[in-house]
């Protein structure tokens, strides 16, 4: 076995070797005679099976497994030579050339390294910028909101037709071709109107109704409903109209405060001192999202200049083409497939963006370890079952999804990426 390495740059390293035909055949002989001893074969005693009988069965996997242990050993010899750590390698190794012939196997393997990133002044790259501040207005317009939310429903006293904004409180069945139908009925049921919680149709046919009368109106229920006996139906529902309440006047009181605390000593000052904290964390939130954090993200880029592995380049690259995939036509995405030159022009328009997301991965990566910030599996965890739980979802289900499509792992590097830099522009002070 011949082996050469060559330094394509920091970041990748091309492996040469060439196997010749007599070392495969004898690397196919010891793997069969090891075979033989684990193996049953009809007219042999367990584990007396003979070589020549192992590689009339299993030849072409027993050369295949003896060209792979010959890889492996190559690539370590290599890195050996080169001087480089195996802890270092990224991916898998590229196989750039492999041609078998009669004589043996030439191949060449391209095997891409963590690339090292000397970061001197990291911090001048961090965009200065004035903290967020939330004014006596924007409290007392959010207090003002919440006294809204919280204000109880009380009947109405005047005498008047049911109108969009209140809150009716009704009976009603509904009727399916002239029959009652599963789900359809329901007594003191309370409704905002105009609030859409119904079928479209349903709320607005209820204005003008007063206390105490009753009405029927038709409704046809939309097709993609998830009763498969009343999509697209056109049904009839009777209505009695029982009471119309509104919201009692907002007050701003004490009890406002431990309501929405949810602490029985609160004040009113509790509540303004806790509602402005409330508003700079949503500013400091939009502003990092919307400006700080691409503003560090682009200085960061373009301040470093190093070698990256070429796989995780591709890798990314394959990343953004199959996002695009996802709002193309079918169409397109037929032509694009059909034509191998409509593919490459995709995938070079998608360089730039795929070199620039990988290069701020290692960054990021080499300023979190010097920073010591680090996200544990448990962590991330927590988010995922939050997020899940927000949304309505299974949390086990979400969890052994992101699994199952290795998805932890950009999980676990936005958080890092969120902390660091939150420590770098100095938003996590601000949070405490």
């Amino acid at each position: 076995m011949k082996v050469t390495s060559k330094k394509i740059d920091n970041a990748n390293l091309l492996v040469s070797a060439t196997f010749a035909k007599e070392e495969i055949d004898t690397k196919v002989d010891r793997l069969a005679k090891e075979a033989g001893k684990q193996m049953k074969v009809d007219g042999f005693r367990k584990g007396k099976v003979p070589a020549h009988v192992v590689k009339k069965m299993h030849g072409e996997q027993l050369t295949q497994d003896a060209e792979g242990e010959m890889i492996r050993e190559a690539l370590d010899q290599a890195l050996a030579e080169a001087k480089v750590n195996k802890a270092e390698m990224l991916g898998e190794p590229m196989f750039k050339k492999y041609d078998k012939g009669d004589t043996g196997v030439e191949a060449e393997i391209q095997i891409c390294l963590r690339p090292v990133v000397e970061l001197g002044d990291y911090k001048e790259a961090v965009p200065a910028f004035d903290q967020p501040k939330a004014t006596p207005a924007e409290v007392k317009e959010r207090i003002e909101e919440l006294a809204k939310q919280s204000a109880p429903l009380e009947s109405i006293k005047e005498e008047r037709a049911l109108e969009k904004g209140d809150t009716a409180v009704f009976d009603f069945e509904g009727f399916l071709k002239g029959e009652p139908f599963e789900g359809g009925k329901a007594e003191n049921f309370e409704l905002e109107i105009g609030s859409g919680q119904f079928i479209p149709g349903f709320e607005a046919q209820m204005e003008g109704l007063k206390v105490g009368e009753e009405k029927r109106i038709t409704i046809t229920f939309p097709e993609d409903y998830q009763a498969e006996n009343l999509k697209g139906q056109e049904t009839e529902f009777a209505i009695k109209l029982n009471d119309i309440k509104v919201k009692a006047a907002a007050e701003i009181n004490d009890t406002l405060a431990q309501q929405v605390t949810g602490k029985a000593d609160a004040t009113v000052k509790d509540l303004e001192e806790r509602t402005a904290e409330q508003l700079i964390t949503e500013k400091v939130s939009k502003l990092y999202n919307d400006e700080l954090k691409p503003q560090l993200l682009e200085a960061l880029v373009e301040k470093y200049d190093f070698d990256l592995p070429e796989n995780i380049v591709e890798q990314e690259i394959d990343n953004l083409v199959n996002g695009k995939a996802q709002s193309m036509t079918p169409e397109e995405i037929k032509a694009v497939q059909e034509d191998v030159k409509k593919l490459e022009a995709l995938r070079e328009e998608s360089r730039e963006d795929a070199v620039n997301s990988v290069k701020a991965t290692f960054i990021v990566d080499a300023i979190a370890r010097e920073e010591k910030i680090s996200v544990d599996d448990q962590e991330v965890q927590q988010v995922l079952y939050y997020e899940a739980m927000m949304a309505g979802q299974k949390p086990e289900e979400v969890l052994e999804h992101y699994k199952k499509n290795n998805l932890i792992p950009a999980v676990k590097m936005g958080m890092i990426e969120d902390k660091l830099f939150g420590k770098l522009l100095g938003l996590d002070k601000e949070k405490k």
